[in-house]
C-alpha cells in the first residue's frame, strides 16, 4: 500500500473546476477555458498513477472513520483505474464538443450545463477510485442528483418529466443500494473491495446471499438492464453532450462498474460459482442484450436508436463477469473503455447531424452521408465497433467475451452472445444504408410549368460540415474517438489499458 494524495488531487480537478465555472458564468471563454483545464489536469493525474498500479502497488487515501470498520477514502487499483481513465479522457473531447454544440444551438444555461457536467465527472471519479461501498455510495448519488438538471436542460413538458423518471428510477435504486450495503457490513463487518471478496467465508445463508445479490442488482440501476431500462431512452431529450455523457462517459458505465465491483471484489468468482449467481446473472443479461437490440430496430428516432443499443452493450460487459471466466471478465472490463469511445463517438456524430442538417430520425437521413461525409464516416466506424468487425476495439473485447463463453463451458452463452451481435448489424445497418445509398431529392417546378412542382435527384449535395468555424470543435472530438476506436484494436494496450485489464484479472483469479 502506498499513501498518495493523488487520489484527491485527482478529485479536486473537476470540484475546483465547477466552483471556478459558477464564478466566471458571465465569462463564457474563461468559463470554458476552466472546464478544459480541469479535464486535462485530471486526466494527466489519474495517468501518472498508471506506472505504480502496474508496478504492483495499491494507492491508498483515507481522510476519516465514517462507522468502526468503514473509511471514507479511496483505494486505487487497476479495475478502478481502468474506468478512470476512461472518464477523465472522454471529459476532454465532451468539453470540446460542448463548446461547439451549445454555443451553434444558442443554449440557455449554459453555466449550469458545465457546473454540473463537472460535478457528474466528480461523482464518476469518486465511484471508480473508492476504497470500499460506502464511499462508492456517495459519489453514486453525487452522480444521480447532478445529472438530474442535465437531463432536464431543456425545461420542456418533455425535458421536466424525463428528469422527473429519471430521478425517481435512480433514487429508487439508491435505496436499494444502501439497504445491500447495510446488510453486507452486518454479514462481513466491512465493506472493502477484496479481490476474491469480503464474503467468501462469511457467516450467512444462501439465501442471504441470494437476497443480497438482488438488492445490489436493484440497487445499481444506472446499468439499465430490463426491466429497470426505460429512464434511459426518456432521458434522450437532453442535450446530446448530456446523452454522451450518460452512455459513454459516467452514469451507465458506473451503473456496470458496481456490477463488475459486487461480482468480484464483494462476492468474489468462488462464491458467485457455488450460488449459481453467475449463471443466473449470465442469462439476466443475455435476456437484455437480444431484447434491447429488439427494441432498437423498431426506433426511428436516432438517439432513441443509440439509447437502447446502450442498453444492450452494457449488458455484454454484465455477461461477461457472470461468466466467472478469466477470458470473460477481461472482455468485460475491456469493453468498458471501447464501448465508451464508440459509442460517444455515435453520439458525438447524432448531435452534430442534429445541428448541421437539424434531422434528428433516421428515415430523414437520406444521403446524409454525402453532405456530411466525415461525420458518417467516424459514425461508420462507431457501428463496425458495435458490430463486433474488425479493425475496431469492439471486435477485441467481443473476442475475449466469445472465448469467456468457452471457457465457461457453457456454450449456449456464446449462442447469445453471437445473435445479440447479429442483431447489432441488424439496428444498425439501415442508419449505414439511408445515409450513404439512398438518393436525396428535392422539389422542382418543371420549366413553364408553375403548378406541378417534380422530385428531383440532386446529384451533387453540397458539403455541410465546413460552413461554420463552430463545427470543427464538433469534427475534432468525434474523429479523434473514431480514430481512438481504430486505434485500441490495433494496439489494445494503448494508455495501458490491457495490462490493466491483465493485472486486475490476474489479482481476482489467483490461485484458481
Amino acid at each position: 500500500m502506498t499513501e498518495s494524495i493523488y487520489p484527491l488531487l485527482a478529485l479536486s480537478c473537476p470540484a475546483l473546476g465547477s466552483v471556478l465555472i459558477l464564478i466566471s458564468g458571465k465569462r463564457p471563454n474563461v468559463r470554458e477555458a476552466w472546464t478544459l483545464l480541469a479535464s486535462l489536469f485530471q486526466f494527466v493525474i489519474i495517468l501518472s498513477m498508471v506506472p505504480a498500479i502496474l508496478d504492483g502497488k495499491k494507492i491508498v487515501c483515507f481522510l476519516f472513520t465514517m462507522f468502526p470498520g468503514i473509511d471514507f477514502g479511496f483505494h486505487v487499483d487497476a479495475f478502478g483505474l481502468l474506468f478512470a481513465l476512461t472518464a477523465s479522457s472522454l471529459w476532454i473531447l465532451v468539453s470540446i464538443y460542448s463548446i461547439g454544440y451549445m454555443r451553434a444551438l444558442e443554449e440557455h444555461a449554459q453555466t449550469r450545463f458545465y457546473f454540473c457536467f463537472a460535478l457528474a465527472i466528480l461523482g464518476a471519479m469518486g465511484v471508480s477510485l473508492s476504497g470500499n461501498l460506502a464511499t462508492m455510495y456517495i459519489f453514486y448519488e453525487i452522480l444521480t442528483v447532478s445529472t438530474y438538471p442535465l437531463v432536464a436542460h431543456e425545461q420542456s413538458s418533455e425535458a421536466l418529466f424525463a428528469g422527473r423518471k429519471y430521478l425517481a428510477y435512480l433514487l429508487t435504486g439508491g435505496c436499494f443500494l444502501l439497504g445491500a450495503i447495510a446488510l453486507t457490513y452486518s454479514i462481513s463487518g466491512t465493506t472493502d473491495f477484496r479481490p476474491g471478496g469480503v464474503l467468501t467465508g462469511a457467516m450467512a445463508s444462501p439465501s442471504m446471499f441470494i437476497l443480497l445479490f438482488i438488492l445490489f442488482i436493484i440497487g445499481f440501476m444506472k446499468a439499465a438492464y430490463f426491466p429497470f431500462h426505460s429512464w434511459l431512452p426518456t432521458a434522450m431529450v437532453a442535450p446530446t453532450p448530456v446523452s454522451a455523457l450518460l452512455h459513454a462517459v459516467a452514469v451507465v458505465k458506473a451503473g456496470v462498474f458496481g456490477v463488475v465491483r459486487i461480482v468480484t471484489y464483494i462476492y468474489g468468482v468462488d462464491l458467485m460459482g457455488e450460488l449459481g449467481l453467475g449463471i443466473l446473472l449470465a442469462f439476466f443479461a443475455g435476456f437484455t442484450m437480444i431484447v434491447a437490440s429488439l427494441f432498437a430496430i423498431a426506433q426511428d428516432n436516432l438517439k432513441r436508436r443509440l439509447a437502447y443499443s446502450t442498453i444492450s452493450q452494457l449488458s455484454f460487459i454484465v455477461f461477461g463477469v457472470a461468466l466467472l471466466s478469466p477470458m470473460g471478465v477481461t472482455g468485460a472490463m475491456i469493453h468498458i473503455p471501447f464501448h465508451g469511445f464508440m459509442k460517444i463517438t455515435l453520439f458525438l456524430c447524432a448531435g452534430s447531424i442534429l445541428v448541421v442538417s437539424g434531422k434528428k430520425n433516421i428515415s430523414e437521413m437520406s444521403g446524409v452521408g454525402r453532405t456530411m461525409p466525415i461525420t458518417m464516416l467516424a459514425f461508420t466506424v462507431g457501428v463496425l465497433g458495435m458490430c463486433g468487425v474488425p479493425p475496431i476495439a469492439g471486435f477485441i473485447s467481443k473476442w475475449y467475451l466469445g472465448l469467456g463463453a468457452i471457457q465457461s463451458g457453457h456454450f449456449i452463452f456464446l449462442a447469445l452472445l453471437l445473435i445479440a451481435s447479429l442483431l447489432d448489424v441488424v439496428y444498425f445497418y439501415p442508419i449505414i444504408r439511408t445515409a450513404f445509398f439512398q438518393k436525396i431529392w428535392t422539389h422542382e417546378l418543371l420549366p413553364g410549368d408553375q403548378e406541378a412542382p417534380v422530385e428531383v435527384f440532386i446529384q451533387r449535395p453540397p458539403v455541410l460540415e465546413m460552413r461554420r468555424p463552430l463545427y470543427f470543435f464538433m469534427l475534432i472530438p468525434l474523429t479523434i474517438t473514431a480514430s481512438f476506436s481504430i486505434l485500441f484494436c490495433l494496439f489494445p494496450n494503448l494508455f495501458s489499458i490491457y495490462s490493466l485489464a491483465q493485472m486486475a484479472v490476474r489479482d481476482l483469479f489467483r490461485g484458481l
